[in-house]
């Protein structure tokens, strides 16, 4: 990693490449002491510039048992690093679930871990939807970034919670 790349006294990335050496090395450092059996050198890491919705996500492929895990560039240039770190911890304990048990979910296993290492089950929203699909019931709000069949007739569709009718409001800066 170059100084250009990070700043020295700090080490933030600034570049995609100096945030997966980053972030290999923060996995690293934390299986070491978490996970200490689990490989992270297995681990594939890669940028990703088109997610909108996840900072980041770990994806199996079962016939090579091969794991990746990619990381949102938008959601590290708006969260920043003490806080993007969390989610590179986030996407190892299901990179270690991968391993582990062949799947990876939020569930009770997962919420240990979400525990022991003091991060959260979801992260924050880093983009602002375009649409937000409102119950008229129990005023549940989901986030569209895209037109999508729900978007344009939402009256075709019912809220999954309480199956409440459905109404889309354009989102600020939508």
């Amino acid at each position: 990693m170059t100084t250009d790349d990070c700043n020295a006294t700090d080490r933030v990335p600034k570049t995609q490449a100096a945030l997966l050496d980053r972030a290999q090395t923060h996995a690293a450092d934390v299986a070491r002491k978490h996970f200490p059996e689990f490989s992270v050198e297995s681990i594939d890491w890669e940028v990703s510039e088109q997610a909108q919705r996840q900072a980041g996500v770990t994806e199996y492929d079962p016939d090579t048992e091969s794991v990746t895990i990619k990381l949102t560039w938008d959601a590290y240039q708006e969260f920043g690093w003490p806080q993007f770190s969390k989610t590179v911890q986030h996407e190892l304990v299901h990179a270690w679930q991968y391993w582990q048990f062949d799947q990876a979910d939020h569930d009770e296993t997962f919420d240990r871990w979400t525990d022991a290492l003091g991060i959260a089950q979801h992260c924050e929203r880093f983009k602002t939807p375009n649409w937000w699909v409102v119950c008229t019931e129990c005023s549940g709000r989901l986030a569209r970034y895209q037109h999508s069949k729900v978007v344009n007739q939402p009256e075709n569709y019912s809220c999954g919670d309480c199956g409440g009718a459905l109404r889309v409001e354009e989102a600020d800066g939508g």
